[in-house]
């Protein structure tokens, strides 16, 4: 009886394989193609394209076939085209017969025959030999059943066909031409193929919600977004600034006045042309400043004798209030004539003015909070009167936002609550407003949120993009799933979120649980009487990957890998290669559960293509920086290893050295091509176990990349000092043609009356901006310190100092240093660090 049984299975397991299936098209390499040739296409639509084409996508199981969208195969969603040993595999007969080509099925020999026209394409499961008419070639991957479906190698079967393959980040499109696109060109047109290909399913329904969800992890009133409690938010993480070896683009921007051009800085930013907002910014001749809930703008000097430039004439130029004191701005940028204020806006507005929702229990209140962001662009072509153009409001709360040209992305979060699933579902789904278009909110319904098919995370992520310097209607799409950390390239949007998975165990003393009769627990004692067997969390890190074409944002594909990452430092894009870093396991775990580090690169595809792991077991990543085909991870226990990783090659990375020393880095700033700046602190070790003491900043020379060094380190108070720096990447100021490194830092500093041992927290003893003279030949020189405090503050014991004068942010414009408190702003001349002006900005 097993006999026949077996047998029945595997006749039904190959008659699936000749099952007709839905049309489109792959790639027979990973590695992108480049269309080549004439520009036939030129000019033409999509329709014209794809006319007698086939669009597949990589992990999709929608299609294309002569315009026509279907199904790969309509009765088992997980056929799709997938990469296999940098090769991509199709399912041989959609392929085929989508070209109108006869495909038979030889079940006795596991053969399968194609015909097209004259052309014959024999192949056998398992075989590495294919037969293209009297020839035979030699295939890099044999045909195999996967789903119940043959696969082969796409550029072997469409070559043999006769037809062209055209490919771009996930994308193949089959068919007579070679030049369908023009990947250079056409990025617009290829996301929309991708959209349609590449489409997410949609909600749809609350009960396709509660089937999504399963065991729904939504929390009561965990985002604040209809209560009065606040939410932590993952804030933006340090961030890696422009490489080195490029001029940057602070060095590159000026400002023309009276017939002379100043050149000035602007924010450290992670990627070259993407934007980051910040607390503080610089046109060349105004400087605009978050301020207390306002935005102050101040004239930065006057000009004098017709071209030059007296900071002694810096200036208050106006105040910009918001009308609503529940506005919070917390950053910003500034754009030519246009200045956007992002912050976070809370709304006690009665229940009937949310969407029309109601109430649903009794036991609320009559008003309840709405929590959203707010992005607000203002004309300020008259910097002396300010005038608001447009409001653009997205329900949740503010995670990160990048600009590109002018096309600003924002990316928020919102945590539904479990009350409204059962009682009004209508309250879990995120309003959004543009002024541009109505002042009323938007209600996001289920159809219009997508989700990530095997992700069970319940929150929901907009991303909202526009154009600030036009009134087009913002883009705005949600996902059920949550955005922690951001990386942004000038081609696509990276978000990645952490995943605990508690499904695992770990086996501890019996002393240490206590055990109940007759249960899971106890029958494990009692089958080992050592060894309790109890769950323990792993981590993974999930990165969805976005295209970014104005405010078009095409999903492309998702990846995930081991562990957690530190912030958006740990991510890069490099050539098309994804580089990420993590940390899995804990520092003071034991066996498989202690701490290990890691770095992998993932394809264009999101596949994972190299890895190195278990990196300084027992210790975790305070620090990384990609840069090129170099990567710099700081590890950590009692000890800070930096590693030089080789990541010229994305299948095979490697260790080229590393170097040991006390001390650890917060943040790796490039300096060029073979140093790199480390901030962070100094360390003691005491009975196994380090200590933090002062600030350190540190040169390290990777010239020989298999033994760095330590070439210059400077150590900056006590126990205690700290720096924005060390948090924020964007509190520093450096320029490499200037030889300028400076940086706002709080130091605290031991008595030296008291006597000094390892663990001594110091006393307030400065707060300002450190400046330095930076070289590869002298290392660090203190130029001079900067202060907003009073000596008469400077006098007063302890750990006081006024926050209103602490200095957030440094700049320059021409040879003038501008230092930046909520309480003042004070000039002085680069080279000398004489002071040339000050402006005291009155309190709200």
């Amino acid at each position: 009886m097993k006999k026949v049984i077996n047998a029945l299975c595997i006749v039904v397991v190959l008659a699936l394989t000749i099952i007709p299936l839905s049309m489109s098209f792959a790639k027979g390499s990973a590695k992108g193609q480049q269309n080549i040739e004439n520009n036939s296409m030129e000019g033409k639509g999509i329709e014209d394209r794809l006319k007698e084409a086939i669009a597949l996508y990589i992990g999709s199981s929608q299609a294309i076939v002569n315009n026509v969208e279907t199904q790969v195969d309509s009765t088992n969603a997980n056929v799709k085209p997938y990469i296999k040993n940098d090769r991509t595999l199709v399912p041989v007969r959609f392929v085929s017969e989508s070209t109108g080509a006869e495909v038979d099925w030889d079940q006795q020999n596991s053969k399968v025959t194609v015909k097209l026209n004259n052309k014959v394409v024999e192949l056998v499961i398992g075989n590495k030999t294919m037969k293209v008419g009297d020839k035979e070639e030699v295939l890099d991957v044999a045909p195999e059943i996967n789903e119940g479906r043959t696969y082969l190698p796409l550029r072997s079967l469409v070559e043999a066909l006769g037809k062209k393959v055209f490919y771009d980040r996930g994308l193949i499109i089959i068919s007579d031409r070679e030049n369908v696109f023009d990947a250079s060109k056409d990025k617009g047109l290829i996301d929309e193929v991708i959209s349609r290909v590449n489409n997410l399913p949609r909600v749809g329904s609350i009960e396709d919600l509660k089937k999504i969800l399963g065991n729904s992890r939504l929390s009561y009133g965990r985002g604040g977004n209809y209560f009065t409690d606040d939410i932590a938010v993952t804030a933006d993480a340090v961030f890696a600034p422009a490489p080195a070896d490029e001029k940057s683009k602070a060095e590159e921007n000026s400002f023309a006045d009276a017939g002379a051009s100043m050149e000035y800085s602007t924010t450290n930013v992670q990627v070259q042309g993407v934007d980051e907002a910040d607390v503080v910014k610089t046109d060349g001749k105004y400087i605009y400043q978050i301020n207390n809930n306002r935005v102050v703008v101040i004239k930065a000097y006057d000009t004098v004798a017709g071209n030059a430039y007296s900071a002694s004439g810096m200036k208050i130029e106006s105040m910009l209030n918001f009308d609503d004191d529940s506005f919070y701005p917390q950053e910003l940028y500034v754009d030519g004539d246009y200045l956007v204020a992002i912050g976070t806006y809370y709304e006690k507005a009665s229940v009937d003015t949310m969407s029309n929702k109601r109430m649903a229990y009794d036991i609320y209140p009559s008003y309840l909070q709405k929590n959203t962001v707010k992005a607000i662009v203002f004309d300020i072509s008259d910097r002396s009167n300010i005038k608001k153009l447009r409001e653009v409001e997205v329900e949740g709360n503010y995670v990160s936002s990048r600009k590109i040209d002018s096309v600003l992305y924002l990316i928020s979060n919102m945590y539904p609550d479990i009350y409204y699933l059962e009682t009004e579902p209508d309250r879990i789904t995120p309003d959004y407003r543009d002024t541009a278009v109505s002042d009323k909110y938007i209600d996001l319904k289920c159809t219009d949120i997508r989700y990530f098919p095997n992700s069970t995370e319940s929150n929901l992520m907009s991303i909202a993009a526009f154009d600030i310097k036009s009134n087009d209607e913002v883009n705005v799409q949600t996902y059920l799933g949550a955005g922690e950390n951001i990386y942004a390239s000038s081609e696509n949007l990276y978000v990645s979120v952490t995943n605990y998975n508690y499904n695992l165990v770990r086996p501890l003393p019996v002393d240490m649980v206590t055990v109940e009769p007759d249960t899971a627990v106890s029958s494990e004692i009692l089958a080992e009487p050592k060894i309790a067997v109890l769950p323990v969390n792993s981590e993974t890190t999930t990165v969805y990957k976005f295209s970014l074409n104005g405010t078009k944002v095409t999903y492309l594909n998702k990846g995930e890998v081991p562990g957690r990452i530190l912030n958006q430092f740990s991510m890069d894009e490099h050539n098309g290669f994804f580089r990420i870093a993590t940390t899995v396991g804990n520092v003071w775990g034991t066996g498989d559960n202690i701490s290990k580090n890691n770095v992998y690169i993932l394809d264009d595809t999101m596949n994972i293509t190299g890895k190195i792991e278990d990196i300084a077991p027992g210790e975790m990543i305070y620090s990384v920086r990609f840069m090129g085909k170099r990567g710099y991870i700081v590890t950590f226990k009692t000890v800070d290893p930096l590693f030089v990783i080789d990541l010229e090659d994305p299948s095979n990375p490697k260790i080229l050295g590393a170097l040991k020393i006390p001390g650890y880095s917060d943040y790796l700033h490039p300096y060029d091509e073979n140093h790199i700046i480390g901030f962070g602190k100094d360390t003691v070790e005491i009975k196994g176990n380090a200590y933090y003491k002062g600030m350190k900043i540190a040169l390290f020379d990777v010239t020989d990349v298999t033994n760095p060094i330590q070439k210059f380190s400077e150590i900056i108070g006590d126990r205690g000092t700290e720096s924005d720096v060390l948090r924020n990447h964007k509190a520093l100021l450096f320029s490499k043609s200037k030889n300028l490194l400076a940086f706002p830092v709080t130091v605290m500093e031991v008595n030296d009356a008291v006597e000094k041992y390892d663990l001594a927290y110091g006393e307030f003893a400065f707060q300002g901006a450190y400046v330095y003279n930076i070289d590869i030949e002298n290392g660090f020189k203190l130029k001079g310190k900067i202060t907003h405090l009073s000596d008469e503050e400077y006098q007063k014991p302890g750990y006081y100092y006024n926050t209103e004068k602490y200095v957030e942010r440094i700049l320059y414009i021409g040879d003038t240093l501008y230092t930046l408190s909520k309480g003042m702003v004070k000039a002085h001349e680069l080279w000398g660090m004489e002071e040339s002006g000050s402006v005291v900005i009155p309190k709200n």
